[in-house]
């Protein structure tokens, strides 16, 4: 079946968006669609796999527990390796951001 990655769910979204495109024993692959939602001010991010993440539309901010921040606009990626902790600390409250992230292992 066809899907279009850039379909947005309709209305206002109350939480981010995540949907698995694909799996297998090592790899996730999945679209995480934001409008202004932020990672909870309590936690980081301390994921077992790395992550390498893509924005395709929109504009967002993470913030490293280093202390780093990094700003994000369409076309920009990065890897996160595993256990680096982060946070999502602002995406573009006037349009959806869609984010592309591949886990995986080392």
């Amino acid at each position: 079946m066809r899907h279009n990655i850039f379909a947005l769910p309709p209305g206002i979204m109350a939480a981010e968006q995540f949907d698995e495109l694909a799996a297998g024993k090592d790899v996730r692959i999945e679209r995480i669609v934001s409008r202004g939602h932020t990672s909870p001010e309590e936690g980081w991010y301390d994921q077992p796999k790395h992550e390498w993440v893509t924005v395709l539309q929109g504009r967002a901010v993470l913030a490293f527990a280093s202390g780093e921040e990094v700003e994000l606009a369409p076309g920009d990626h990065l890897t996160i390796p595993a256990h680096c902790r982060h946070r999502v600390r602002w995406t573009d409250p006037q349009q959806a951001t869609v984010w592309l992230a591949v886990h995986y292992s080392a």
